[in-house]
């Protein structure tokens, strides 16, 4: 029996690059943050649901492995990628299976669920899997600016990809699963329409600080300000998926405690991290700004490199330093921002400190999912040759003028 499950496992992926050639024709459907409330607070259809995720994620996974195929060829084989490749594969014959099933029946809406939580757990170490196979790439061959373009451009949509599948499934399994969330009871699956941006600070900042008590024995205070231009009495609060916002700053006051720390001695007073919230007609900012010494000008675009950290490398399974990882705590964080069309902004004085600047939408409609489409605009993204800088590039090391000195 065991054998026979075997052999049509291996003849449905035979078949994926035929699924993956039909789905990717088609473009994902972004959805709005109103759109996401809307439907599972006044029109939660469980069988609605069904029929747009089992359509939708093979669009939306297809699109991305379209994409993979298109690394390198070094790094596509590395057994890293090679994994991450596969556990996409599975997931998309898991959710094909559906296609022809009736939204009607009971048990195929459980297991339809049981399906996407299965996925969602099985991607789980995406993330720090990719990151591996980029680090094997990296030590194998190297590094090149093309290449590092195509990977960043890559990466980049690959993992705003993750997310937006990560959200389908989160809203999918957990409106429809029957429970509660006791600890967020208001909340529509992963969304909190009414999620008070203070208090997700300090949370962050709570988390954060256990961290770097506990690697550094002290930590920076927190000095938090808000600003709501709507009515300054009452706390700022928008439409939004906490996680996602716990995610981003987590990962910002990870970066800014460290800089703090071993940017001033051993015994003296530790300078605030300072967090001003404020809130507009359009706009929610939050704004992060530390006393770690700055970043040099020349080394800003390197912060949201995925080739590049400042941090060892850690290797998956061993112990890893907690203020530090693989160094894509700022790509990501950024991803997140971008996802519901925001950013996030660095503006750093070397010497001084950074300000973080993180800008979400302040209204749900206007919060729309920016999704990676796989098209002709994106091939050529990845087939763009390495040309002659037209502009001159200064060395790195001083101009020597022995060499132009007139013979006396």
């Amino acid at each position: 029996m065991k054998f026979v499950r075997f052999i049509m496992q291996n003849s449905a992926l035979a078949s994926v690059p035929k699924h993956i050639e039909h789905f990717s024709k088609f473009s994902p459907s972004p959805l709005s943050m109103k759109q996401f409330l809307d439907f599972g607070s006044t029109n939660a259809c469980e069988k609605t649901s069904f029929v747009f995720l089992r359509q939708e994620l093979p669009v939306r996974l297809s699109n991305i492995m379209k994409e993979i195929n298109l690394l390198p060829d070094r790094l596509l084989t590395t057994p890293s990628v090679q994994m991450v490749h596969g556990w996409y594969a599975q997931s998309l014959m898991e959710i094909l299976e559906f296609l022809d099933k009736s939204p009607t029946d009971h048990r195929v809406l459980g297991d339809f669920v049981e399906t996407l939580v299965n996925i969602r757990n099985r991607h789980n170490d995406v993330v720090p899997t990719m990151a591996q196979g980029v680090i094997e790439y990296k030590e194998a061959f190297g590094q090149d600016p093309l290449t590092n373009q195509n990977i960043q451009y890559f990466l980049d949509r690959f993992y705003t990809s993750r997310i937006s599948i990560r959200m389908l499934i989160n809203q999918h399994t957990l409106i429809f699963d029957g429970a509660t969330n006791p600890v967020h009871p208001n909340t529509i699956g992963s969304i909190d329409p009414h999620c008070e941006v203070a208090d997700v600070v300090k949370d962050a900042y709570e988390s954060a600080k256990m961290l770097c008590d506990q690697y550094y024995l002290s930590s920076p205070d927190l000095v938090l300000r808000e600003h709501n231009i709507n009515n300054m009495n009452l706390p700022i609060s928008i439409v939004y998926v906490p996680s996602h916002l716990y995610h981003m700053l987590f990962e910002l006051f990870k970066n800014a405690m460290r800089a703090t720390i071993e940017n001033h001695n051993e015994g003296t007073n530790l300078p605030p991290i300072e967090v001003m919230v404020a809130i507009g007609g359009e706009d929610l900012s939050i704004k992060m700004s530390d006393r770690g010494g700055g970043v040099p000008f020349r080394k800003m675009e390197n912060l949201f490199s995925y080739m590049y950290s400042t941090a060892p490398t850690p290797q998956i399974g061993q112990q890893r330093t907690p203020l530090a990882g693989f160094g894509y705590g700022l790509p990501i964080t950024r991803l997140y921002a971008r996802y519901f069309q925001g950013d996030l902004q660095l503006y750093s004085m070397e010497g001084y400190g950074t300000d973080a600047v993180i800008h979400l939408k302040a209204l749900s409609t206007d919060s729309v999912e920016r999704l990676p489409v796989y098209n002709k605009t994106a091939l050529r993204n990845y087939k763009v040759s390495q040309g002659a800088d037209d502009w001159c590039v200064p060395s790195r090391e001083p101009l020597d003028l022995a060499g132009f000195r007139l013979a006396k």
